[in-house]
């Protein structure tokens, strides 16, 4: 997309969505249409695609959704992070404070029934909205009904989550994503975390 790198003020590469501003984050909605002006907004070269057909993988709004739920419950080494911290032994501690999963161990999480019993109130209605995004937003079937994104948002607000590019993409851009998302997943994607995570 020919943008900056690092923690850049305009990350998104449809709009003027500026991430430092985290007061903002979960009020303001409208953010104004990126132009693609070279050196200006974090644009340092002209994309070489045209933005509107990107296609945004699922894959990775799952893996930046998990890693949001776990670095915020990581913040305050509540029940549920510990029990990721047991279950998943091999996991470095820095990866661990950091919600670095790769889509095997998500699914792992999702068929924990001891994960959830864990979880606080607040905590548990973050986690059921994203398995209900994950299933019903990201899998193969988009469903009509967007209830269940804005209570991961509503949730995800009240746990003290930082908006992430892929929170962001959810609540302004729902409309971007196929209606087939998961069908036209990146499971090469999800296979090279495999082998990595094997090398590790």
């Amino acid at each position: 997309m020919g943008l900056q790198h690092g923690f850049t003020k305009y990350c998104c590469f449809l709009c003027l969505w500026d991430s430092r501003a985290t007061g903002e984050h979960y009020k303001k909605c409208d953010c104004p249409k990126r132009t693609y002006e070279v050196g200006k907004t974090n644009l340092q070269h002209s994309p070489l695609v045209d933005p509107n057909i990107v296609f945004l993988p699922p894959l990775h709004i799952k893996l930046g959704l998990m890693k949001t739920f776990v670095k915020t419950m990581g913040k305050t080494n509540s029940a549920g992070f510990l029990h990721l911290v047991g279950k998943f032994l091999k996991l470095s501690e820095a990866k661990l404070k950091e919600g670095v999963f790769v889509g095997p161990q998500i699914r792992q999480v999702f068929r924990d029934p001891d994960f959830e019993k864990t979880l606080s109130e607040l905590e548990m209605s973050a986690w059921n909205s994203f398995k209900w995004v994950c299933e019903n937003v990201l899998g193969n079937k988009k469903s009509s009904n967007y209830r269940g994104v804005e209570t991961l948002l509503n949730a995800c607000e009240k746990m003290g989550c930082l908006m992430s590019l892929k929170l962001h993409f959810l609540r302004s851009y729902l409309d971007f994503f196929p209606e087939n998302l998961g069908a036209v997943s990146d499971q090469q994607g999800e296979r090279f975390y495999q082998d990595i995570q094997e090398m590790e």
